[in-house]
């Protein structure tokens, strides 16, 4: 803890300290022009000047907390896929299963301000890939993230890590709390940033390194252009993982992310057996017999026009069918249904509250399809 937490020193440097001087122990047994020899000369000074003895109690501190772990680089927990990477951290912060750091794992990342849709299809890929025995890595943000979360945490077998770019004592967003407890109580919560750090905006690309590096491959489920996701599926790609991305719409901004990466090699994804069938030559535990997520459409040769069981008047019903599978602006809505402004939001009012559809950036519409609430009609 006295190498980790000494401010200044870095990750790089303290990586060829071990790498020259062996424990830490050794370090600090070593003379100044030892140390300077491999940091230089104002690293020497750092690492051995005064030993921040707080931090240090403080850490100390939170690891005898029950189902809290600091694991180093010499511990057999510490995740063996890390240290593959260019820049594994010398130490992580760990609360929650600290087994699960190396099970088998697939990150899944995505869009903060996520289409409703793009929840569902993080929420029920998750699902069927925990089922599958992989467990779930993602980044604890709101949108795309927590519902990777969500899902994996009920499909139960893989359960799921939240790699975070805070101290693990706490928790950002703060509207994620709840899900975070329900995290480090049935998955695990992990960071390499000391005790009581804030959520300082360089940290989170730091983070999202882990999250690709913890993992098998990276299934970015939306993403726009120059999204947080795109550097972690880059990151991905460096290390030599898969690199997985669901289409969406060509009017959609958080499709053309995962478009982008399509083009450049990812496979496009429509199923969690798709995934599966990539990964299964690299985890041989993953189940042989194909995997059948819970779809958040039917497919389209199995099934005629979709309706929700909830009842519609004629008026919603076009309105429902005229949505189709995208958002649409109001006005295009009342071109296709023959109705004016005022008229359709008299009817979207109602069906929007009883979450038949949901109103998503730029005044559009989307209906909203639950896995499960879909009936086939005869």
């Amino acid at each position: 803890m006295r190498l980790a937490l000494s401010p200044g020193l870095g990750p790089e440097r303290q990586r060829r300290l071990l790498a020259a001087f062996g424990l830490p122990s050794s370090i600090f047994a070593h003379e100044r022009s030892a140390l300077s020899a491999v940091i230089g000369s104002e690293g020497a000074d750092i690492a051995l000047g005064a030993p921040d003895a707080a931090a240090i109690e403080t850490a100390l501190a939170w690891c005898a907390e029950p189902g809290n772990h600091i694991l180093t680089l010499a511990d057999s927990d510490y995740p063996q896929s890390l240290l593959d990477t260019a820049d594994p951290p010398i130490v992580l912060y760990v609360k929650g299963a600290r087994a699960l750091l190396n099970r088998p794992a697939l990150a899944m990342v995505g869009a903060r301000s996520a289409t409703a849709q793009g929840e569902l299809n993080a929420e029920a890929f998750a699902r069927s890939l925990s089922e599958a025995g992989l467990t779930i890595v993602s980044g604890l943000a709101l949108g795309i993230d927590a519902a990777a979360h969500r899902g994996a945490l009920s499909g139960g077998e893989g359960s799921t890590i939240a790699v975070i770019g805070t101290g693990a004592d706490r928790i950002y967003p703060a509207r994620n709390a709840a899900l975070a407890r329900e995290i480090a109580s049935h998955g695990a919560i992990i960071s390499e940033f000391a005790l009581g750090t804030p959520p300082l905006r360089h940290n989170f690309p730091r983070r999202n390194r882990l999250i690709a590096g913890l993992s098998h491959g990276v299934l970015v489920v939306e993403a726009a252009l120059g999204s947080g996701s795109l550097i972690t599926a880059r990151l991905a790609t460096e290390t030599g993982r898969e690199v997985f991305a669901i289409p969406g719409s060509i009017h959609s901004p958080l499709a053309r992310g995962c478009h982008r990466l399509i083009r450049e090699g990812a496979k496009l994804v429509e199923t969690a057996e798709d995934v599966l069938e990539e990964l299964r030559a690299q985890v041989t535990t993953l189940p042989d017999a194909p995997c059948r997520p819970r779809r958040t459409r039917p497919a389209a040769s199995t099934t005629t026009q979709v309706q929700p069981e909830l009842p519609l008047t004629p008026e919603a019903s076009c309105i429902f069918d005229a949505l189709g599978d995208e958002s649409v602006d109001i006005d295009t809505l009342g071109l296709r249904c023959g109705l004016t402004v005022d008229a359709l939001y008299a009817i979207l009012l109602p069906m929007e509250l009883e979450g038949q559809i949901v109103r998503v950036a730029g005044s559009r519409f989307q209906r909203l399809r639950k896995p499960g609430a879909l009936v086939r009609n005869p």
